[in-house]
């Protein structure tokens, strides 16, 4: 399953609601390290269909996500489960770093 786009209105739904554990990337158009990532992520998203949710929020136009959830670097990629944040990474890194940080 491909990455899915989530604003303030679909955030409840798309992760907290999520039977699945949901991983969360905050990333803007203008960011290098954010577009660098997202590769990176549809891969994880394949590699892991079905046992996770990738999903994709926009600093620029969901502020009132990027503020609740205190992102001040982008790309910062969270970790949901059963609607709990579970774990946090800054920065772009590889696949096989970016999945053992999360714990996946």
């Amino acid at each position: 399953m491909m990455p899915v786009k989530v604003t303030t209105e679909t955030f409840k739904k798309e992760v907290l609601e999520s039977e699945v554990p949901v991983i969360v990337d905050f990333w803007a158009q203008w960011c290098r390290p954010c577009l660098m990532l997202a590769p990176v992520l549809e891969e994880i998203a394949k590699d892991f269909d079905g046992k996770v949710k990738v999903a994709k929020v926009n600093v620029d136009q969901e502020g009132y996500l990027a503020n609740q959830y205190r992102i001040s670097s982008i790309p910062t990629v969270l970790l949901f489960e059963n609607g709990q944040l579970k774990n946090q990474v800054i920065g772009l890194m590889r696949k096989e770093d970016l999945v053992k940080r999360l714990g996946l």
